[in-house]
């Protein structure tokens, strides 16, 4: 789904609780507000780690400051907000129903979300790939950096919830040996070519799925139209 997509059927499943939460009793029930993104902005933004040397230079492998305050004080919000009791069985109930009038939208793109999810796994263990890691691993050592695969570093236990030097340093250090060993451009390739052939050979089923989710998005666009 297209992040337009994903925030219409947030705002139509959100449309068609609140009525049936109104409907039981809980008259003051009131959907929880779109949480603001932080981290990638798009579903290839940071797939293969980062490239943002402004970014890197001020955040190491951390987000966007501001943009995590934000969201962090919006889950706090949402889940100080969360109903108990009676109307926390009453909000499920609802969110059901309203799931089943729009139709399961997440399911129908669940196996193009697997396909892609399992071609990145498949291309960390392509030639050219592997071969870019080594690469890069190299060019880590030479900084004074033990890693054996890029994402290592991002998952460094180390780099806590704080930003520190240690962490610009080595993501700065990261970048580098990207560039010199081109770690996006030829996993993003490999990965490319993998999905491409898992396309072709699922093509029915998705199409299948695209269909399921042209259905349920009808659905949202009439709810949000007021046909509810």
């Amino acid at each position: 789904m297209t992040d337009d997509e994903q925030s219409q059927l947030g705002r139509a499943m959100s449309a068609l609780t609140e009525d049936c939460m109104h409907k039981a009793g809980y008259g003051n029930w009131a959907p929880p507000p779109e949480l603001p993104k932080v981290g990638p902005k798009t579903l290839t933004d940071l797939r293969y780690g980062i490239h943002d040397a402004a970014l890197v230079s001020k955040n190491g492998y951390h987000p966007d400051a501001a943009e995590k305050a934000a969201h962090d004080a919006a889950v706090e919000a949402a889940v100080a907000g969360n109903p108990r009791g009676a109307a926390r069985a009453a909000e499920n109930s609802c969110g059901q129903q309203s799931k089943q009038k729009i139709g399961d939208a997440q399911a129908a793109f669940r196996l193009a979300e697997q396909l892609a999810n399992d071609a990145f796994t498949k291309a960390e263990k392509e030639p050219e790939v592997a071969a870019a890691f080594t690469q890069w691993s190299g060019c880590m050592k030479e900084s004074g950096y033990s890693y054996r695969e890029p994402l290592d570093a991002v998952d460094d236990p180390k780099f806590g919830r704080d930003v520190t030097k240690t962490e610009i340093d080595t993501a700065t250090a990261d970048l580098k040996c990207r560039s010199r060993s081109n770690v996006a451009l030829v996993w993003y390739e490999a990965e490319a070519r993998l999905q491409k052939a898992a396309l072709e050979k699922n093509a029915q089923a998705l199409q299948e799925g695209r269909g399921k989710l042209d259905a349920a998005m009808k659905n949202v666009n009439a709810i949000l139209a007021g046909k509810r």
